[in-house]
């Protein structure tokens, strides 16, 4: 039987400056950047509207924005500038980011999603970034072997060639780098932390529940303890028993990071692979149900609540990641380490989530720098990467993944990508100085 794919619709071609794939923090700061900087941009993104795991997976919060400290009576001690700053005022203007709020040894601010869809929206029109939602990249343009030209895209429409003099791959998953053939790592040897299912819980009597459980928004010790014993009397399934919950914009609401999913044959899951993606949707909203259950029983002012909602997806944490020039390793988070070619910098713990209790491993009132070539291929041009697929070790990439930290990466990257056009280099060949220039330039007190 001779069977060969088809498919009657013609292609479209478009061409621009600068292809952005993906629209998540990084892949808008990216964008948005590069147009302002005059550069003819196009996002790509697969939803109907941008925000990656900050809104599609629901995690809710800007995290990465301050020190952690053990003097917690001196307050927030915000790093990270620039683009992130812009956004976050921005949102708070919109009424849809809270003042911060503690959580541990630091503190992160929770957002509305909607209001992060239509601030994203705004900035991206206002820069005149060309938008095409809805849309998958589903293979790479490569010249010679070497260069990167753009994508092939799937959208409803039929496929669409787009021609780029610069690709940055903001997918949070490689995509890009993995359909060029570049080299790429995954997790620690394949294994990838857990994902969740993140959702919100309204009707909660707010006043009563922060009497009784306080300002830190991870839960304590005799939570986690009746957790582990509900859980092994067989009364409830919860297999993660340190959980965090956070009171959010909206009156009455809480936005709660507590699943731990996996297989339902018991296995570790990747969303790199369908079939793990899609049971981990399923277990999700089941798990969610079953916590939303133990917090009416159990919680005080929580005992008419109810979930309003789960995340679109699942919040996936680590995937894929590129393997490039320079890389992030564990002992530079650690040990707060500088580095003279940064382009972003990050104070937050490596949480690792696997097992019934995510570890936390705090630099208290210390910061570690990321530098450029963490987002550079090893081999081709014409590609950079933005947002927590950078060349990390595994540890590391647990705290370099945050939202504020991926609004820097995109910030850097977008304009790394208009440098490399105005001076016909290929992006790897791009000074971190002038990178750094620019991003002063934009506020970003970058040292």
């Amino acid at each position: 039987m001779n069977i060969n794919l088809h498919d009657s619709r013609g292609y479209e071609t478009i061409s621009c400056d600068v292809l952005v794939v993906g629209g998540g923090a990084a892949g808008l700061a990216s964008a948005v950047t590069a147009a302002r900087q005059g550069k003819n941009v196009v996002l790509l993104e697969r939803y109907g509207f941008c925000g990656g795991g900050a809104v599609a997976g629901l995690s809710g919060t800007v995290c990465g924005l301050y020190l952690a400290t053990q003097h917690a009576s001196a307050g927030p001690e915000q790093i990270v500038f620039g683009f992130t700053e812009e956004f976050c005022q921005g949102l708070s203007e919109r009424g849809g980011l809270s003042d911060p709020i503690r959580y541990g040894e630091t503190w992160t601010r929770v957002h509305d999603p909607l209001k992060w869809r239509m601030m994203a929206d705004h900035l991206l029109v206002q820069a005149g970034v060309t938008v095409i939602y809805h849309s998958v990249a589903m293979g790479v343009l490569i010249e010679g072997g070497e260069k990167t030209e753009g994508v092939i895209a799937w959208t409803k429409q039929g496929p669409l060639r787009i021609n780029a003099q610069v690709t940055i791959d903001a997918s949070g998953d490689a995509d890009v780098v993995a359909m060029a053939g570049l080299p790429d790592i995954i997790g620690d040897n394949g294994n990838v932390q857990n994902p969740t299912m993140i959702f919100h819980l309204q009707g909660v009597d707010m006043d009563r529940f922060l009497r009784q459980h306080g300002a830190d928004t991870i839960m304590d010790e005799s939570v986690s303890a009746l957790i582990v014993e509900k859980n092994r009397s067989g009364d409830y399934n919860l297999p993660r028993s340190k959980i965090w919950l956070f009171p959010t914009t909206q009156p009455g609401e809480l936005l709660c990071n507590c699943t731990r999913i996996n297989g339902s044959d018991g296995r570790e899951l990747n969303s790199l692979f369908y079939r793990d993606f899609s049971e981990a949707e399923i277990n999700g909203r089941t798990q969610a149900t079953e916590y939303a259950r133990f917090f009416r029983d159990h919680l005080a002012g929580c005992e008419n609540a109810w979930i309003s909602d789960t995340a679109p997806q699942v919040g996936i944490r680590q995937t894929r990641q590129l393997d490039g020039v320079g890389r992030l390793n564990n002992s530079h988070v650690v040990a707060g380490t500088k580095n003279r070619n940064s382009i972003a910098r990050s104070a937050w713990p490596i949480e690792l989530h696997s097992g019934d209790r995510p570890r936390v491993q705090w630099l208290m009132d210390d910061y570690y720098d990321i530098p450029y070539d963490c987002f550079i291929p090893k081999h081709g041009t014409g590609l950079l990467t933005a947002g927590r697929c950078l060349s990390a070790e595994h540890e590391a990439v647990a705290s370099a993944r945050v939202t504020a930290q991926c609004f820097a990466y995109g910030h850097a990257i977008g304009h790394a990508a208009a440098i490399a056009i105005n001076n016909r280099l290929s992006p790897g060949d791009v000074s971190p100085d002038e990178i750094r220039t620019m991003l002063r330039c934009d506020g970003a007190h970058l040292d």
